[in-house]
């Protein structure tokens, strides 16, 4: 039975009449007698007994009734404890990450934390990207997205996505002939990169420098698009895992080469204080967060 059955007959039932309850169903007469004839036929009995002006309520009227109300009374009791709960949500969040590959998602799932919590202020902290680990630490931002888990028995870590960073060469790269790429033919290679420092790049981080390689140009674009039109026209290597890549219409000259012959993983974690772990307004950020990045 629907929940509109159980409104239709406490306000009948409240008011008295059909009359007196259109107004507050915001139904007109004819439409409210057509719900309680359709109801009445699904239930195989009768709701109300009509004397003269005043509509009463049957036995059966009365259990559904109490029953409606029951119903009524929790649903609405609910939604206040779920409003109250949603308002209890307030504070602000200064995030920043490591990896700005996240910068192109976060700016539309900011704002629809805007939305969902209107009183939770989220503030992209660009500033923090190069050291956002020891602003998390400093006070200076509240949630660092990076891809290794600091050491600190201050901060607490919370692994949420994996990705896999490719080699994106141009098809007649002479790297192409090879099944995999490794640090030491990548080090041969002209790299772009999004910026400086290096301990900021992954590959760098992660691929060429535990293997001692170091490629023999580096070129810093910040444009993902420009960067990526230097790889169409054969000029440089860009490392990028693909995801990142969804909303740009790569040419078909572009190959994507795995890094060493296991493929170079990441773990992605967002980093906070321990003493924040019980704020609200954290934890409904970390979340959403998570859930935006799964649909990934």
């Amino acid at each position: 039975m629907e929940l509109k059955y159980f409104r239709l007959i406490k306000t009948i039932a409240e008011e008295g009449s059909i009359a007196n309850s259109s107004e507050k169903l915001f139904l007109t007469q004819s439409a409210i007698s057509h719900q309680l004839k359709d109801l009445e036929n699904q239930l195989g009995l009768k709701v109300f007994y009509r004397k003269r002006n005043q509509w009463e309520l049957t036995e059966e009227g009365t259990a559904l009734y109490k029953l409606g109300n029951t119903i009524i009374t929790t649903i609405d009791d609910g939604f206040k404890n779920i409003k109250k709960i949603q308002n209890g949500s307030v504070g602000t969040i200064r995030v920043s990450t490591e990896c700005y590959s996240f910068y192109q998602g976060l700016p539309s799932f900011i704002q629809k934390m805007a939305v969902l919590y209107p009183k939770i202020n989220v503030d992209l902290t660009l500033e923090a990207t190069h050291k956002p680990v020891e602003k998390v630490l400093s006070n200076e931002l509240d949630i660092a997205i990076v891809t290794s888990e600091p050491e600190s028995k201050l901060l607490k870590s919370i692994p949420f996505f994996n990705d896999e960073i490719f080699a994106i060469i141009h098809k007649q790269n002479i790297l192409n002939k090879l099944d995999f790429i490794d640090a030491k033919s990548l080090a041969a290679a002209h790299l772009i990169i999004h910026s400086y420092p290096l301990e900021t790049v992954s590959v760098y981080e992660q691929f060429l420098k535990p293997n001692k390689a170091a490629p023999f140009k580096i070129s810093a674009v910040p444009l993902t698009e420009v960067a990526l039109e230097m790889v169409e026209a054969n000029f440089g290597i860009l490392c990028m895992p693909k995801w990142t890549l969804k909303s740009f219409k790569l040419s078909k000259d572009i190959v994507f080469k795995k890094l060493g012959k296991q493929g170079l993983k990441r773990q992605h974690y967002l980093v906070i204080r321990k003493e924040d772990e019980s704020k609200k307004y954290i934890n409904d950020f970390i979340t959403n967060f998570i859930d935006e990045v799964v649909s990934v």
